[in-house]
C-alpha cells in the first residue's frame, strides 16, 4: 500500500536516484529534441546535448504532455495514494505547470499543483520537502505549503561562461541587459520572480567563480542548509566548489553535486556552475 499523499515532480529537479527513491517521488520527464528526434530527458545525456550545442545543431526542449501527467497520477493512485502533490519548475520558464494543472482537473483524486518558481535543485529540495511531510503523515495541503515555503527560502546562483545559449533558447529574460557587455564580463545570475535574472558582472572567470562562492557562503550565513552544486561539463570545478563550501558553511546537512540534464543544458553554456542554498524550514 502506498502513501496516502503521493508527490510528483519533473525531471528538471535533477535529484539523485537515492534521495528520490527513498522519498517515494514520481518523476515526469520533460522532452528534448536533438537534430529533430524528440526523446525524454533521461534518454538523452548531457554530453550529447553539449556536443550538439557546440556543433550548432538544433536543440529544443518541451514540456510533458497533460497525458504524461495523467498517467503519473493514475500510477500513484493505483499504488494507494488518495491525494497528490505535484511540484514543478517555474511556470515563467516552462508550460510544465500548465500541463500538470490540465491533468489534475481530470484526476480521480485531488491533485495540488505547486509552481515552485525555480528550477534545478531549487525545485529538487522543494519536492523532497513535500515528500518528507507526506511520509510523516502530513496532508496534501501541508506538503504543498511546505514545498512552496522551501522554494521561496531557497537561493539559486549560477555562473555562465557565455550568455549565447540562453539567447538562442529564448530564456535570457532580464539577463539580456548583459548582452552588450557580454564580451567583457563573466555574468553571475540568479532566479528571481521565477525567471533568470542578472545578479552581478565580473571581469574574469576566476573572479566570477570566487564571487559565486562568496555569495553562497553569505546566503547560508549561520542557517542550517542543504546545498546543491550543479554544473554542465565542469565536474572537477563543481567538486572543488562543494568541498570549499562545506568547509566554510558551518551548518550543512545534505550536499548534492551533479550535472544538470539536457533540458537545462540546452539553455546554459558548457562550463556552467551553479549553487543552490536551501535553508531548512
Amino acid at each position: 500500500m502506498g502513501n496516502a499523499v503521493a508527490v510528483v515532480t519533473d525531471s528538471t529537479a535533477y535529484l539523485p536516484s537515492g534521495p528520490a527513491g527513498r522519498h517515494g517521488l514520481t518523476v515526469v520527464p520533460l522532452q528534448i529534441a536533438v537534430g529533430g528526434a524528440t526523446r525524454d530527458e533521461g534518454d538523452v545525456g548531457a554530453a550529447e546535448a553539449v556536443r550538439a550545442l557546440r556543433e550548432r545543431h538544433a536543440v529544443t526542449t518541451s514540456r510533458p504532455s497533460p497525458g504524461r501527467f495523467a498517467a503519473a497520477y493514475r500510477s500513484v493512485v493505483d499504488a494507494g495514494a488518495r491525494e497528490v502533490v505535484s511540484v514543478h519548475l517555474s511556470a515563467a520558464m516552462s508550460g510544465t505547470v500548465e500541463a500538470a494543472r490540465l491533468a489534475a482537473a481530470d484526476a480521480s483524486v485531488p491533485v495540488r499543483v505547486v509552481d515552485s518558481g525555480t528550477i534545478g535543485m531549487g525545485l529538487g529540495f522543494a519536492a523532497l520537502t513535500a515528500a518528507s511531510v507526506a511520509l510523516s503523515g502530513g496532508t496534501s495541503q501541508e506538503a504543498a505549503d511546505a514545498a512552496l515555503r522551501r522554494a521561496r527560502l531557497t537561493r539559486s546562483l549560477f555562473y555562465l561562461d557565455t550568455l549565447e545559449y540562453l539567447r538562442r533558447g529564448g530564456r535570457i529574460g532580464a539577463a539580456a541587459t548583459l548582452l552588450r557587455s557580454a564580451l567583457m564580463v563573466k555574468p553571475l545570475l540568479h532566479i528571481a520572480g521565477g525567471r533568470i535574472a542578472p545578479l552581478e558582472k565580473v571581469r574574469t572567470s576566476a573572479r566570477a567563480l570566487a564571487r559565486l562562492e562568496e555569495l553562497a557562503v553569505a546566503e547560508a550565513g549561520g542557517l542550517h542548509v542543504d546545498l546543491g552544486v550543479q554544473h554542465l561539463a565542469a565536474s572537477a570545478r563543481a567538486d572543488a566548489l562543494a568541498a570549499r563550501l562545506c568547509e566554510r558553511i558551518p551548518h550543512v546537512a545534505d550536499v548534492y553535486v551533479g550535472e544538470v540534464g539536457p533540458v537545462i543544458g540546452a539553455h546554459v553554456s558548457p562550463g556552467m556552475l551553479g549553487v543552490v542554498v536551501a535553508p531548512h524550514l
